[in-house]
This record gives structure tokens, C-alpha cells and sequence, in this order.
């Protein structure tokens, strides 16, 4: 049985997931662009940061739920709660990385805390190192 044979000039194989631009912002020409890997990664880490559970439709589980942590305060329970919270985010809603440290520190102002991520690019394996800032109560 013959039929069509593709050529292609790149090698076969499964394709990183890339997600749709966190703002998609049209270029020059009016189109828009896909993110790299690293900044799809970045922005969807963003928001799982961000979002609290059940706030997105079809989507009850997605996000950390940090914003519980608003008035809370910045003790080390807190902060071993926000670290449970991201770590268990991560593990379930992104998959296109392999995570390796999380720390939740607190920040130079006693209203937020420091966390630090560092997690490989599941696909490449390049490492990234990512910090980001949560309110919290007070101290």
C-alpha cells in the first residue's frame, strides 16, 4: 500500500505545550505572536500563583489559593501553608516542569512574603530560578 509520504525538514516528535499568550498583544503587523517556552511556563506559574480555587470556569481546583493568606500573619505556619499550597499548585496544574525547591520567606516588609522557585524546564531540562511577592497580614 503506498500513499503520501511527508518530508519534512525537522526532526518528529512531540512539540513543547505552549499556551495562549497571557496578554496577547498584537505586534507591528497586527498578529500575534506564541511565547517562547520559558515565557509560557513563567505566565501560567503566574497564575496559578494568582488565581484562588474556583474562581476559573470548568476549572474549580486551578490556583494556590494564596489569597487566603491575605490576613493572615506572617509567621512560619503561614508560610509553611503558602509553601504546601504552591508545591501542591505546581505538582498538579504544570506539568512542563520538574519542581525543585520552593522556598516562602519572609519579605523585608512584614506584610509580605518572599517565595522562590526553582524548577527545570521539563522538556529542555534548563533551570530557572523565579521569585515572587505575596501580601499577608501583618506581622
Amino acid at each position: 500500500m503506498s500513499g503520501p509520504r511527508p518530508t519534512l525538514s525537522r526532526p518528529v516528535g512531540p512539540r513543547p505545550s505552549i499556551g495562549w499568550p497571557l496578554l496577547p498583544v498584537p505586534d507591528a503587523d497586527g498578529g500575534l505572536g506564541w511565547p517562547s517556552l520559558d515565557a509560557s511556563v513563567r505566565q501560567s506559574i503566574e497564575m496559578i500563583l494568582r488565581v484562588t480555587p474556583g474562581e476559573r470556569l470548568m476549572r474549580p481546583a486551578f490556583g494556590a489559593g494564596l489569597e487566603a493568606l491575605v490576613h493572615q500573619p506572617n509567621t512560619l505556619e503561614t508560610r509553611a501553608r503558602a509553601q504546601a499550597a504552591i508545591v501542591e499548585a505546581l505538582r498538579r496544574h504544570e506539568p512542563r516542569i520538574l519542581l525543585d525547591a520552593v522556598a516562602v520567606d519572609p519579605g523585608q516588609d512584614a506584610r509580605e512574603l518572599l517565595i522562590t522557585l526553582s524548577y527545570r524546564l521539563r522538556p529542555t531540562g534548563t533551570p530557572v530560578t523565579l521569585t515572587a511577592r505575596a501580601p499577608v497580614g501583618g506581622a
